[in-house]
């Protein structure tokens, strides 16, 4: 896997500035996709992003159909696929041990979700990138600010890369960069936080040779637990605890609480045993929704989880941020950049997030339902 290595500046520099339609801040899925949507149409642009490398780390990595129509009408899809994914086969619901439901896919849909690595994805999408001119990409760049002019338009990003300050000017700034945004943020647009009850600990292992690409669900002290079979021979679990519950939990003793893992789905012990061994093993995720009235202003647009950030619940957050991209590319070209009412735009797309997040509260809260027979 190629990772993309950092702009060379040389000590001397200490100040770069660059002139571009659009910045997009963040390269996500979201970010990247429609960084490459744009250079396709000619906008030039440059990719801010605060890690080093594109290969970070990233929980979201389920494609439903939304986001496969995606990747393959921009014709991303199969080279995806060469670098590897996982299509889903069943959802199974498990108590003490035992399967006691099982969901397949629509035939025409053909899979209940699909594992891509988000390398394997951003890999993808930026190998396509690259071959345009006008997309440049500032890895470990940390924005610091955005700049206005006395009208209040903002019209440059700073940021600072390697200790080197950056001037990022643009005609159009896109916050793409995730549930904690800097760029919502710098530009004052508000956000209201909606808490779920809970939060998840997340965990990965080695799947055994004979397991399915599967997801599987079980409840463990009244919490959801999930099992999402991932490409390269791996399971991500998914456990949900308590709200703020995690400080006190790790004060606890290790060995019954991953006894009751261990009980639900015996046939996975030696993969458990051998990479979950502490607390340390575990992620802690805080779960919230968020929602912005606002989706752009004064030449700022939000897009993903930046304005819409969507809990782990039916894996919609990936698929939301990459529909987000694509809408918003098509909408953008040089004569329409400064003239389009993105809020009014964002009218539809507001509607449509509100009935996910909606679903996926309604999924977190009749979860249980799925065991009552049994219990």
């Amino acid at each position: 896997m190629m990772i993309y290595a950092l702009q060379l500046i040389r000590k001397k520099v200490r100040f770069v500035h660059k002139k571009v339609d659009i910045c997009v801040v963040g390269a996500g899925p979201a970010g990247a996709l429609l960084s490459l949507l744009l250079v396709k149409k000619g906008l030039s642009v440059v990719l801010v992003e605060r890690t080093n490398t594109l290969a970070k780390a990233f929980r979201g990595e389920h494609l439903n159909e939304v986001g496969e129509r995606i990747l393959k009408h921009h014709d991303l899809f199969e080279r995806v696929e060469e670098f590897g994914l996982l299509r889903m086969e069943t959802l199974e619901y498990c108590e003490r041990g035992k399967v006691i439901k099982t969901i397949t896919p629509d035939k025409q849909i053909g899979h209940l979700g699909i594992h891509v690595p988000q390398a394997h994805l951003l890999q993808a999408i930026f190998e396509q990138a690259e071959m345009h001119e006008k997309f440049d990409c500032l890895l470990n760049t940390t924005v610091k600010d955005l700049v206005a002019d006395e009208r209040g338009h903002f019209t440059a990003v700073k940021a600072v890369q390697n200790g080197v300050d950056v001037h990022v000017e643009a005609n159009m700034i896109i916050g793409a960069d995730g549930r904690y945004s800097t760029v919502r943020k710098k530009a004052a647009i508000d956000t209201t936080v909606h808490s779920h009850g809970y939060d998840v600990l997340w965990a990965k292992i080695q799947a055994p040779s004979a397991w399915k690409p599967s997801i599987k669900m079980t409840l463990i002290d009244g919490m959801q637990i999930s099992l999402f079979t991932q490409a390269l021979g791996f399971i991500q679990i998914g456990w949900n605890i308590e709200k703020g519950s995690f400080p006190a939990l790790r004060k606890q003793p290790f060995e019954p609480f991953i006894a009751k893992f261990i009980t639900a789905f015996p046939e996975l012990e030696g993969s458990v045993r051998a990479s979950i061994r502490s607390w340390q093993d575990f992620m802690p995720l805080d779960v919230f929704s968020s929602t912005s009235e606002q989706w752009a202003k004064n030449g700022v647009v939000l897009i993903g989880d930046a304005v819409h950030t969507m809990t782990p619940t039916g894996a919609f957050g990936l698929n939301a941020a990459l529909e987000d991209a694509d809408i918003l590319a098509s909408l953008l070209d040089f004569e329409k950049i400064g003239h389009i009412n993105f809020n009014i735009c964002a009218t539809t797309r507001k509607k449509e997030m509100a009935k996910l997040q909606a679903v996926q509260r309604e999924k977190e809260q009749s979860f249980a339902d799925h065991f009552v027979v049994y219990q």
